[in-house]
């Protein structure tokens, strides 16, 4: 998918939370770089992922210099470019990014 468009997604779909992410950008239309890392051969403890990520987990997203490690806020990041509606810095990213999905927006609770 090498489409140079900045958004890497760095992950090893045999671990439920990197396929949760994957799954969610590819349904959505969110163009992203997939960069396999396989945990069973410890790539995610070669010092060339440390600099992508310092505490050596997957899922990792980086955008640019911005690096997100945590599975949860990555999804949620990610989600942003659906044009759903999030809490806080969404703003920004709907600015950067705009609606990559036909999707219907989701109701506020």
């Amino acid at each position: 998918m090498g489409l140079g468009l900045g958004l890497e997604l760095y992950l090893d779909l045999l671990s439920q939370p990197c396929r949760a992410l994957y799954i969610f950008a590819r349904a959505n239309d969110i163009p992203f770089e997939f960069k396999r890392v396989e945990l069973m051969k410890g790539q995610h403890k070669t010092e060339e992922f440390r600099k992508v990520n310092a505490l050596m987990k997957v899922p990792a997203l980086k955008d640019g210099s911005f690096t997100l490690a945590e599975s949860l806020w990555a999804l949620a990041t990610t989600s942003l470019r659906t044009g759903r509606s999030w809490p806080s810095g969404a703003g920004g990213w709907k600015k950067r990014w705009g609606s990559s999905s036909s999707r219907k927006p989701m109701k506020a609770s």
